[in-house]
């Protein structure tokens, strides 16, 4: 029976395998050996308001970065979801081992979605292996149905890419190409599962892997997407993370719109803002809801803002619009903060992206509030769980020492809320 069941399963998988479609690749060499099915799309929200969102994975979740550029967009670009989030990223951890200790460390908090980002460390940095592959999709599969039976939903995400060979894993074998290829094997594996348990897919290799190529003809072969050691991203790398989870969770972007009748002078503004007031070529608007910032080199891997322009996250998540209507002159001066831009009559027309447009605008300061808030405590969800969880106080009162780390983590998520504000700003446009 054991047999026919393995063969079963060993035949369904193969019609699957055939039958998949697969991504659309780039006509170059780099990618003829691989073979990414193409991912599904997440088509509509699947975020509920007051979701308790916990963020898995190995030592690229512990960096805290892609996490608390999710935490930070979910509580000041859709606000009125009021989600809240930890972070769970453990150095050098597989998917089996979370299994181990989710209960103990996820579960107790009573999440209600949760993000997977494992493979990195199940690939074993070598070429791929039905070993491999087998171990993984068994812990991931175990890991999704422990998250269902206590009522969790789940994102399952795909590890990212290797970019060179890591010196400090001393059992690394083959190319770097064979790495990846094993790492899009996983990636494979997640889509099949997600399929079958009819779960968002979150696609970080596939995109990772494009913009790498793309990126190294534009900057040079130093540019590594993948993070200076060829595994853990700098910035860059994490915003197409984060990118990547956001957009599994069926987020639409749209932040706002300013319409600005230029003829008259009068204004009107989307959800989450507020027009003071308006005159003929100035509006000021109160924002509750912000775009997100991120600043830095456009041409360095460690930057967020390298990431948007190399990945389409404005135009997918962080759409803050300004239409101007009725326009008299050709050309016209925005200007927002202490930035100026110009923009033909049909572009403001049309409608331009603030957040696209104007790195440095009236939000960044009041952005990175909350991100350093976020910091931090994600910061202490690492210590909790790692150090507090460990501890031999834990051993002999596990319920005590999650009682009294709990109320030290509060006033840290408590902050969060208390370091988002309103943000009161205004839009000159000037005949040019």
């Amino acid at each position: 029976m054991k047999f026919f069941t393995a063969f079963v399963v060993a035949v369904v998988l193969a019609v699957r395998a055939v039958a998949a479609t697969l991504e659309t690749k780039p006509a170059d060499p780099f990618f003829e050996k691989f073979q990414p099915v193409e991912a599904p799309a997440t088509r509509a929200l699947i975020l509920k308001k007051g979701d308790r969102l916990a963020i898995c994975g190995d030592s690229i979740t512990q960096q805290q970065i892609y996490s608390v550029m999710m935490e930070t967009y979910l509580t000041v670009c859709v606000p009125e979801l009021e989600i809240t989030a930890r972070q769970y990223g453990w150095s050098g951890e597989r998917m089996g081992g979370f299994l181990k200790r989710m209960k103990n460390d996820c579960l107790r908090f009573s999440p209600t979605i949760a993000t997977t980002c494992y493979g990195m460390n199940d690939h074993e940095y070598k070429p791929y292996e039905e070993r491999i592959g087998n171990d993984y999709r068994a812990n991931t599969l175990a890991v999704v149905k422990e998250f269902q039976q206590a009522g969790v939903r789940v994102v399952v995400g795909s590890a990212g890419i290797v970019g060179k060979m890591p010196s400090w894993v001393k059992t690394a074998k083959g190319t770097v190409e064979d790495l990846n290829l094993n790492l899009c094997e996983l990636r494979n594996i997640d889509i099949d599962i997600a399929r079958m348990e009819h779960l968002p897919f979150a696609d970080v290799f596939w995109p990772m892997l494009n913009v790498q190529f793309v990126a190294k003809k534009k900057f040079g072969a130093a540019f590594d997407i993948a993070g200076t050691d060829g595994v853990h991203p700098g910035g860059a790398g994490h915003l197409l993370m984060a990118h990547a989870f956001l957009k599994a969770m069926g987020l639409d972007g749209d932040l706002g719109t300013f319409t600005v009748d230029l003829s008259g002078g009068q204004a009107t503004a989307s959800h989450g803002h507020e027009i003071v007031s308006s005159k003929a070529g100035e509006v000021t608007v109160k924002s509750s809801r912000f775009p997100f910032c991120a600043t830095g080199p456009l041409d360095s891997q460690n930057s967020a803002r390298c990431g948007m322009a190399l990945a389409p996250f404005n135009k997918d998540l962080n759409r803050l619009t300004l239409i101007a209507k009725n326009a008299r002159a050709k050309s016209y001066k925005v200007t927002w903060g202490a930035e100026s831009k110009s923009y033909t009559a049909a572009q403001l027309t049309s409608g331009v992206n603030l957040a696209d447009d104007f790195a440095v605008n009236p939000f960044s300061d009041a952005f990175g509030k909350v991100e350093r808030a976020v910091k931090t405590k994600q910061a202490f969800e690492q210590k909790q769980i790692q150090k507090e969880f460990r501890s031999a106080d834990a051993k002999a009162d596990m319920e005590a020492v999650a009682k009294r780390t709990e109320a030290e983590r509060a006033p840290l998520a408590e902050a969060i809320k208390t370091s988002f504000a309103p943000v009161t700003h205004t839009i000159q446009i000037t005949a040019e």
